[in-house]
């Protein structure tokens, strides 16, 4: 694939399992990554690399390696949650002439449609970067990554239900590059913020999302970004996923007090 592109082809590739990055590493983070820079632009790399985050494969085909890719210079990121944002994604991600890491939760393949009326059977974008508010609130935002939005919905609905607090969900999609300001503006509008996903707590992506916002909205937050989701374990058999990727209980039920 980066031969191809290198000699001007558009390649779009399928690794199946993330975790097989391990074994494709030189090729993604010094080559794909980094011909366009190395070559001054003269050379482009219109790549797209499809990986998906397993679901109750165990140890080696399960994890979520969205913050190796998110570190590297010279890959974009994305990780659409809904059948939407995933044509509309892949659309501007192939139509782009830089490499892209196309992540993809397996959580969420048989999902249908939630948040639009209906995903467009003609050709459309969206664009890389742009995280979405899929639902609006008031008293909390929840950013999530991938297959936690569906958590979220449930999560908000509880908070509406036992609580009375309209929740504000924001789908990221993207995580390089990354727009603030819709995030930002949540956070101004709603004062605290709980930002989700499955990847393990140690080192994930959702950290740096965090420690930004809290530097660009500091004065807008009435209690601390709080960061939720896997715990950092080896992924488990599928009986016991579940303990190591829990709903978000714990930050919900915390949310009322702080």
């Amino acid at each position: 694939a980066v031969g191809y592109a290198i000699e001007g082809g558009r390649a779009l590739v399928e690794l199946m399992y993330c975790d097989f990055m391990g074994r494709a590493g030189d090729e993604i983070f010094n080559q794909l990554a980094k011909w366009q820079a190395m070559s001054a632009g003269v050379l482009r790399m219109p790549g797209v690399l499809r990986v998906s985050v397993g679901s109750k494969y165990g140890a080696q085909h399960s994890q979520d390696w969205a913050a190796l890719t998110a570190h590297i210079p010279g890959l974009k990121v994305v990780f659409p949650a809904t059948p939407y944002a995933a044509k509309g994604l892949m659309a501007s991600a192939l139509a782009g002439s830089d490499p892209v890491v196309f992540f993809e939760s397996q959580r969420i393949y048989d999902a249908t449609e939630q948040f639009q009326p209906e995903v467009p059977a003609s050709h459309y974008e969206v664009p890389i970067g742009v995280p979405d508010v899929t639902r609006e609130g008031s008293d909390l935002t929840i950013l999530t990554v991938g297959a936690t939005l569906s958590r979220a919905v449930e999560a908000a609905n509880r908070l509406q239900q036992e609580f009375g607090l309209q929740a504000e969900i924001v789908d990221a999609r993207s995580l390089v590059p990354f727009d603030y300001d819709p995030l930002v503006a949540s956070v101004k509008k709603t004062g605290r913020l709980l930002l989700a996903s499955d990847a393990c707590e140690r080192g994930r992506f959702l950290q740096t999302l965090a420690t930004n916002v809290q530097q660009l909205a500091f004065d807008y937050l009435d209690a601390p970004v709080t960061v939720g989701g896997a715990k950092n374990w080896i992924t488990p058999p599928a009986e016991l996923e579940s303990y190591r990727n829990p709903p978000l209980e714990a930050p919900v039920a915390a949310s009322p007090s702080t």
